[in-house]
């Protein structure tokens, strides 16, 4: 059954984490050029990284960040699905859903992200509406506020302190 193809989870072990910065370089560097070798940045330090994984393969194949500046405001980034996964938006739609709810879980009172034009109207679908029209690392993006009542609170105990990120080389 296709729904049952995925898993939705924080990343715990240290090889999903380096998967998930792995698949972050892969998307955020090589393909898109947003960075020259590593989207690594400060956030990385309080961010929780969450991923999809494929059931079959236990491999990591859709990545995003969720992160709090301040109390009850939340943020997700950097997602992305691998490129040989990007059909039917299962994916996306898995890592919007579990990434959402999870803050929610946490006291979450607005969530917002920083969306890449071309998904805009994915994000509109799942009950988001744009605040804003920015522009990004010279790439148009639409700040987006999710809404909080099509993303109950879930059951995901939060960890005591995101993971060490210390390894990977900051974005420059």
């Amino acid at each position: 059954m296709e729904e049952n193809r995925y898993r939705f989870e924080l990343a715990r072990s240290f090889d999903e984490v380096n998967e998930y910065f792995n698949l972050r370089r892969m998307i955020f560097c090589t393909e898109q050029g947003l960075f020259e070798n590593s989207d690594v940045d400060e956030i990385d330090n309080t961010a929780y990284p969450i991923i999809a994984i494929e059931n079959a393969t236990d491999r990591v194949v859709g990545i995003v960040r969720i992160y709090e500046p301040k109390p009850g405001l939340w943020y997700g980034g950097r997602l992305g699905t691998h490129p040989d996964y990007r059909r039917g938006w299962q994916i996306g739609k898995g890592l919007i859903y579990k990434a959402v709810t999870t803050a929610n879980t946490w006291g979450c009172h607005q969530f917002l992200a920083t969306v890449q034009l071309q998904n805009v109207r994915f994000f509109q679908r799942l009950h988001w509406e744009t605040l804003e029209e920015i522009t990004l690392r010279d790439r148009p993006h639409h700040l987006m506020e999710a809404d909080l009542n099509y993303y109950p609170p879930g059951t995901e105990v939060r960890p005591a302190m995101p993971y060490n990120t210390g390894q990977y080389e900051r974005a420059s």
